[in-house]
């Protein structure tokens, strides 16, 4: 199924006597590459270095599978799936996946730990925006910050919440939140808050369950595609990537990840907008 790419490593044996020596080739294959979208892919002003496209275009050619890995609805990537030409995904932090247009996890949240949340969010002054396959469900449309929230990240297929689609959410994201209410969202030991590293949207919390997310839904494509985890690759730049970078053989953080990534990741990269994956995929000797 899958082409191998190639990593060639020359070790040097050094004889016991004189200066002569023998050179062994040890190959090390990748079989996939998984890339988060915002601050990894897209820099800040929505776009992506050419150079981030060739990188994808040369892994792909050497049959390597390319996931994009986001907290997104993944009704909002498809535009940039097909330009960088990627038919694979991780969405909502890792709770719905597609591998070449086959659903391969589908985990919705469940009615009951959403409406717990519309409750907190409702006595605590906060917005959320709940994630269905379809649409993307606001507590409000006119809050400042639910606007520029859109704004920041583009998101288009917006309505106002309704309760009949509580047992359809398959992410969610907390708006407007000060440091001091980010606990009260995790509301049981399955929940973790992780925020949203976009400078403008640092008031913005991804809701991500420990037992559901980029990493285990990582884990668990590579199992079905029979790959293991040191032929596997990540790029992110957020705290929602850390279990995604934890998953794999390789795994990069972007230049201008979030700090407390870093502890997280075998390498660090440029930023964004200095050819992070292009300069990572590089130094794997993926691209040239």
């Amino acid at each position: 199924m899958f082409m191998e790419a190639p990593i060639r490593t020359t070790i040097n044996t050094y004889a016991r006597m004189g200066l002569n020596y023998i050179t062994k080739e040890i190959v090390m294959s990748y079989k996939v590459l998984f890339l988060d979208i915002d601050g990894t892919i897209l820099k800040p002003d929505h776009t992506y270095t050419a150079s981030t496209k060739e990188a994808i275009q040369q892994v792909k050619d050497n049959g390597v599978e390319v996931f994009i890995a986001t907290g997104r609805p993944l009704i909002e990537v498809k535009e940039l799936a097909k330009e960088l030409n990627v038919e694979s995904f991780i969405g909502y932090n890792g709770a719905y996946a597609v591998y070449q247009e086959k659903t391969v996890i589908d985990e919705p949240i469940g009615e009951s730990p959403v409406r717990e949340f519309l409750n907190i969010a409702n006595e605590n002054g906060n917005e959320l925006v709940l994630y269905t396959k379809d649409r993307n469900y606001y507590t409000s449309l006119e809050h400042p910050f639910v606007k520029n929230f859109n704004q920041l990240f583009q998101l288009k297929q917006n309505s106002l919440y309704k309760d009949d689609v509580a047992d359809q959410i398959i992410g969610a994201t907390a708006l407007n939140l000060e440091p001091a209410q980010v606990p009260l969202y995790e509301i049981n030991e399955d929940i973790r808050m992780s925020q949203v590293n976009i400078e403008g949207a640092t008031m913005a919390y991804d809701i991500i369950r420990k037992s559901v997310n980029k990493g285990e839904a990582v884990t668990k494509i590579l199992k079905r595609l029979n790959i293991p985890k040191e032929q596997a690759i990540a790029f992110g730049d957020g705290m929602n990537d850390k279990e995604m970078l934890q998953a794999v053989g390789e795994s990069f953080a972007m230049g201008n990840a979030s700090p407390e990534l870093f502890q997280f990741a075998k390498h660090r990269t440029t930023s964004v907008s200095d050819s992070g994956i292009f300069n990572g995929l590089k130094k794997l000797g993926m691209v040239d």
